[in-house]
């Protein structure tokens, strides 16, 4: 019999690991070709894995909530073909793990946010004991101290700490097991501070008066809050505002919505009409569409518009809408609708979220008037459209001025201040102003 590893797949270009979430099978059982093995998370999406061959699960190697790098492997199928070639001694499985873990820590090093700025040494401290450059990594962007990481248990070969080990005690002190590092020095910090004032040493470093309720991020929730404060820090957010009369929109909308979802089989929503005006205008001015390297500017000729989506737990994700500019009105109906409900029911795969070079989030599907979107890095530019209300505004003529009662929508535009200047962002904004306000209420379907 042959043995068979199941890897973990390389879901997206820019994504290096996922997170094992459930398994489907268990040393044992049989499993089928492309059959659901287990269920993985990136920072993206949620996916299933199938199986690559037919067989018997013979060994899972990680368990649910295991970080576990791409490439990596995950299971062992034996399957009934007849090996053909000598069979390699198989090492035990915790010398394995610390192999894998000095051969991705240089991979992986770069992404690893480091959280302290101890001194960490790449083989051994003072006391002898070997720590992997993977386990040190991660200790570093958890913020652990040397000297926590010397009283964790190790269950490695000859106690050496494995990634497992250290993931482990990250959670177990999460959870207020232990102190972190930074929360212990800041102890010792305002105990110093209080002693110099004269103050208790016995004071509590953090109270909560009257009656509150703490509640931990989800995994999907503190990639948001990342992603969030990393694209502030990274661009200089500059937010335009324009307003724009849709009136011929919604009355054209109003009038072929039955008809439209009669013969598409999809209702249309406002959304498509808003991608295809902003896709207009991004072919008038393409450095809209572009992303920052450095020093270099790169001006994207796909046009992949992001759509952001709200999910059923509140979070948002976005779906992108792969060359947009070669849909028309069907194909982009289709496209928001198929995303958006896949997006609700969690059938996204990983590439419906990769490659966006633009993104439209509408604020006004829960009320907002406008808004001061982030821009989705690594992007340059996201526009927010608001509620559309009716409102009595002058409407000039050849033959005069007049009052009339129209509907308004409101558009804000946030932009990268270090490549799109404010006459671009501005001019930008009003370009896709004007296509909305200048739609043709008498077009065909």
């Amino acid at each position: 019999m042959a043995t068979v590893d199941l890897v973990m797949p390389k879901m997206g270009e820019s994504i290096m690991e996922a997170t094992i979430l459930k398994w489907h099978k268990h040393p044992g059982d049989h499993v089928k070709m492309d059959e659901t093995v287990l269920e993985i998370a990136t920072d993206k999406v949620d996916t299933e894995v199938p199986s690559t061959t037919e067989g018997v699960i013979q060994e899972i190697l990680y368990n649910v909530n295991d970080v576990v790098p791409v490439g990596t492997v995950i299971a062992r199928i034996k399957t009934t073909v007849e090996e053909t070639g000598l069979e390699q001694p198989q090492s035990p499985r915790q010398d394995k793990e610390e192999f894998v873990e000095e051969q991705e820590s240089t991979e992986h090093a770069s992404n690893l946010k480091t959280a302290s700025r101890e001194t960490f040494s790449p083989t051994a401290n003072g006391n002898g004991r070997f720590y992997s450059p993977l386990v040190l990594n991660i200790a570093a962007s958890e913020g652990v101290s040397m000297s926590e990481l010397e009283n964790i248990p190790g269950t490695g070969n000859e106690g050496r700490v494995t990634k497992k080990d250290i993931l482990q005690y990250v959670s177990q002190r999460k959870t207020g097991g232990w102190k972190s590092h930074q929360r212990a020095r800041k102890d010792v910090a305002v105990i110093e501070q209080s002693d110099e004032r004269g103050g208790n040493r016995d004071t509590a470093l953090t109270t909560y008066t009257g009656n509150v309720e703490i509640i931990e991020m989800d995994r999907m929730r503190k990639l948001i809050a990342e992603h969030m404060v990393r694209s502030k820090q990274t661009s200089a957010h500059v937010t335009s505002f324009t307003e724009a009369d849709v009136s011929n929109i919604v009355m054209w909308r109003e009038k072929i919505k039955n008809e439209f979802e009669k013969r598409e089989g999809t209702k249309i929503t406002f959304t498509p009409l808003f991608i295809e005006a902003v896709v207009r205008c991004i072919k008038k001015f393409p450095l809209i569409n572009s992303s920052v390297e450095g020093d270099r500017i790169i001006v994207k000729k796909d046009i992949n518009i992001g759509m952001a989506t709200a999910l059923p737990n509140g979070n948002l994700i976005v779906p992108i809408i792969k060359n947009a500019d070669q849909l028309n009105l069907v194909g982009l109906t289709r496209q928001v609708n198929n995303l958006a409900d896949n997006a609700r029911n969690g059938r996204l795969r990983a590439d419906d979220t990769q490659g966006g070079t633009f993104t439209l989030t509408n604020v006004g599907t829960f009320g907002s008037l406008m808004g001061t979107p982030i821009i989705n890095q690594p992007q340059v530019a996201v526009l927010a459209v608001g509620a559309i209300k009716k409102r009595p505004v002058v409407v000039e003529t050849p033959h005069g001025d007049s009052i009339a009662i129209r509907h308004m929508m409101y558009l804000s535009l946030s932009y990268d201040h270090r490549i799109i200047d404010g006459s671009l962002g501005a001019t930008f904004l009003t370009s896709v102003a004007n296509e909305l306000e200048n739609f043709n209420a008498n077009r065909d379907i």
